[in-house]
């Protein structure tokens, strides 16, 4: 899959993931404001992907008040990182990423214009380690993978959440270049379809193979034995928890009561291993995404009220395993090793 992201002569070059699977479209901004539009409206989305527009959205200021005085460019820096990180509340790779720029901006002691050569290139260099991150969660849950399994995921978190490659998706290619014949079952993921637009779209662009289910028929998909592994991504890992896509949650709680491994593939950018679930907010988004399917069709009745989280919470007694660049490891040892 080509990358979601990329810097392009001071440009942030984006899929927009809005117009999949009926469009392959790119969007280009020279303005850090657009960016954040562009997060919020999720023109791009998945943590990893959200980290790294944030950081180019941030270099994208540096270029813009590079020729103010270094008081005036460090406040207006501060308002610029806050218009970014007010974007999506829940993800913790936008905060760790807007959160690394400004260690940069804030111990540079030369001029602006300097600093903004600084901030660019580390917002290209956190492209290319997303990337490798990527390939080494891949290499590391291949070993969970068998030859022949069927894996389940729920949401996106492929090449399009990424720069490239994907972290619940990443074993799965990495299985198969490894000569494993592994196939996929996608959640469609309402009410946004992230699933059945995004998954099914990147899988079948890298022909792999790929069935689409209704968010309802996971359980069922378990029980009559069509699962083998689960394996989902994240946008934060707490000391608790895990928090992914809504109805994540129900798709552990199947795989528990059917005794199916529940794998989480987290970069250790998106671990939060300070915070309990009660630390965190649980994005809501606007309740026409439930009311209207994808803007278009509207299913419920006027005057009904729709509530649209947008995220949920497992706790770690459902997680098998998680996998990280580094390693696999059980909720224990994952506090063990990075806390």
């Amino acid at each position: 899959m080509i990358p979601s992201i990329e810097w392009i002569d001071n440009k942030v070059k984006m899929i927009d993931q809005t117009v999949l699977p009926h469009e392959l479209k790119f969007l280009e901004f020279e303005d850090f404001r657009d960016v954040a539009i562009s997060i919020k409206l999720m023109n791009i989305r998945g943590a990893p992907a959200i980290g790294v527009a944030a950081a180019m959205g941030m270099a994208l200021a540096t270029i813009e008040y590079k020729e103010l005085p270094k008081s005036e460019f460090l406040k207006r820096m501060e308002e610029a990182a806050e218009v970014i990180k007010k974007t999506r509340p829940t993800a913790s790779n936008l905060f760790w990423a807007v959160d690394r720029i400004w260690k940069i901006i804030s111990s540079y002691p030369d001029n602006p214009s300097s600093l903004s050569d600084l901030v660019v290139e580390e917002a290209k260099l956190m492209a290319q380690e997303d990337i490798n991150v990527n390939k080494n969660i891949g290499k590391n849950g291949a070993e969970l993978l068998e030859d022949g399994d069927v894996v389940l995921t729920h949401c996106n978190a492929g090449s399009l959440a990424t720069v490239q490659y994907g972290t619940a998706l990443a074993p799965v290619r990495s299985a198969i270049a490894q000569g494993k014949k592994i196939s996929v079952i996608a959640d469609e993921t309402r009410p946004r379809l992230q699933g059945a637009r995004l998954t099914a779209y990147e899988l079948q662009y890298d022909k792999i193979p790929v069935n689409v289910i209704s968010d309802t028929s996971s359980g069922l998909m378990m029980r009559l034995g069509k699962v083998n592994k689960v394996i989902v991504g994240t946008d934060r890992v707490t000391s608790d928890a895990v928090f992914n896509k809504i109805g994540t949650y129900l798709v552990a709680l199947a795989a528990k009561d059917n005794n199916i491994p529940f794998y989480v593939a987290a970069p250790t950018s998106t671990l939060s291993l300070d915070e309990t679930v009660d630390d965190v907010i649980i994005e809501q988004r606007d309740s026409t995404e439930v009311s209207n399917v994808l803007g278009k069709v509207q299913i419920v009745p006027d005057g009904v009220e729709c509530l649209n989280y947008a995220f949920d919470i497992t706790p770690f007694r459902l997680v098998t395993g998680i996998i990280t660049e580094d390693g696999v490891y059980t909720p224990e040892e994952l506090l063990k090793k990075y806390k």
